[in-house]
């Protein structure tokens, strides 16, 4: 038998509450409902950032973003750039004989070939390098060659694109990386699928996200479906998480805030709602089935646990900051580490600045600067250009970053989630000891992890 294949399906800005099976089914998404019901789901999932191509970085090097280089999203700075010397999971299965495959989302490196996602171990590449796309007007790299827009639904093209490489590969072990882009704005999607959610009563900016899940939903049984044809579903293992939590600014004057399952916070932020996300998965052949796990599990955990799963020895030279999570997911709540951390604002990485840090129960969270989560208008209009004329540019903007003049450091908050989930009650003043304690163990941590981003 071949080595177990890996489909690895990532949404883009989708929470908890955006699951038909955790919102009384306000939204339609039967498919991955049932993976939900029907494999392993954790309920205390974390991506490693707030915002996208940081959180990328880390899921696909076993490593916190700082230390990939992926600070930012801003990708005409280069501040989403992973780092040239960064080790990808695709590196690793490419080199293990596996055919790998991006379809969709990259926004880890744009406007330099080295940081093309066929120069960091992904043999095929249809999608986009930036951080969003058009939904109708978009336009694609096909292994450098530009394809542009045929008026299909962008998320429609990324699950036929999928199917085809799952055709070319079927008969040999594969990873295949199904990044989609909903339901990331620009909020376009079919009217007559939105307008199911109109005539409930939501707004036109939660029905057209609703009806972006909707479909991407779709795309994923259709995926299922094409491993059930080649009778390779048992052997593959099968996982749909997203990047961080739902966005809730407004767009073009539409809403995007919606249920997230209670959670305080969004994307963008460091409370729950802004970082905890779903995943589910389903391995047949070496999985059990129907199980919720609730132990704490962390994004850069899933390159060691993925290749341990599959038989590939982790390279000696591979410093990673994630564990190999397998007993967990048999049932073993002895094997998790208890300490994470989080940090994510704009340019230059702040400590005191939408910071958060986990030890077992217990969260400390410094809340966002203002001043320190503000872009340029400048560079704003330039990371917006590229999306629609990319070829207007050959590199980076080249200049030396903002100096923003930053207040003093937020109020560390302290909050107990196995007695408070939701963090409305902040325990610092109740609990100092415990605040000093974790204060000096995340001023550690940056310290460590900036120090390898500069070097």
């Amino acid at each position: 038998m071949t080595k177990p294949n890996i489909v690895l399906i990532i949404a883009d800005d989708m929470g908890y509450g955006d699951f038909g099976v955790f919102n009384d089914q306000i939204s339609c998404t039967p498919t991955l409902d049932k993976l939900v019901e029907d494999g392993i789901c954790l309920t205390q999932h974390y991506s490693a950032s707030p915002v996208c191509a940081p959180a990328r970085a880390a899921l696909m090097t076993g490593r916190y973003p700082h230390r990939t280089g992926s600070i930012d999203t801003l990708e005409a700075r280069g501040l989403d750039r992973l780092r040239l010397d960064e080790v990808t999971m695709a590196d690793i299965l490419q080199s293990e004989g596996y055919a790998t495959g991006l379809i969709g989302k990259w926004h880890n490196g744009n406007l330099d070939a080295r940081y093309h996602p066929n120069a960091r171990g992904y043999q095929e590449f249809v999608g986009f390098q930036g951080g969003w796309n058009p939904y109708y007007r978009w336009r694609l790299d096909a292994n450098g060659t530009i394809r542009h827009t045929d008026q299909r639904y962008l998320t429609d093209v990324f699950t036929d694109e999928a199917i085809q490489f799952i055709d070319r590969h079927h008969n040999e072990s594969f990873f295949l990386q199904l990044a989609y882009n909903a339901p990331h704005f620009p909020l376009e999607a079919p009217e007559a699928v939105a307008q199911k959610y109109l005539m409930q009563g939501f707004s036109m900016g939660v029905s057209l996200l609703y009806a972006m899940i909707e479909i991407m939903d779709r795309g994923v049984q259709q995926i299922l479906d094409t491993l059930d044809k080649h009778s390779i579903r048992d052997n593959t293992i099968v996982i749909f998480t997203s990047d961080n939590g739902p966005a809730f600014h407004d767009w073009n004057g539409l809403s995007q805030r919606r249920y997230n399952h209670l959670y305080n916070g969004h994307k963008g932020n460091t409370y729950e709602g802004g970082i905890r996300v779903p995943l589910i998965m389903q391995w047949a052949d070496g999985l059990p089935p129907n199980v919720m796990r609730d132990e704490m599990v962390h994004y850069t955990d899933w390159l060691p646990t993925l290749l341990t799963m599959i038989g590939v020895d982790i390279p000696d030279d591979l410093q990673l900051d994630g564990d190999n999570i397998l007993p967990v997911l048999h049932g073993d709540s002895g094997q998790v580490n208890p300490r994470r951390f989080w940090q994510w604002n704009r340019y230059t990485p702040m400590i005191t600045c939408n910071s958060a840090m986990r030890d077992g129960d217990w969260k400390l969270v410094y809340p966002q600067i203002t001043e320190a989560m503000e872009v340029t208008p400048e560079d704003t209009m330039i990371d917006n250009a590229i999306k629609y004329y990319p070829e207007a540019f050959d590199d980076i903007v080249d200049e030396t970053l903002p100096d923003v003049e930053i207040p003093a450091a937020s109020t560390p908050l302290l909050f107990n989630l196995a007695n408070d989930p939701y963090e409305q009650n902040n325990l610092a003043d109740t609990h100092p000891e415990k605040l000093t304690q974790m204060i000096q163990d995340l001023d550690t941590w940056f310290r460590d992890v900036e120090a390898d981003r500069v070097r």
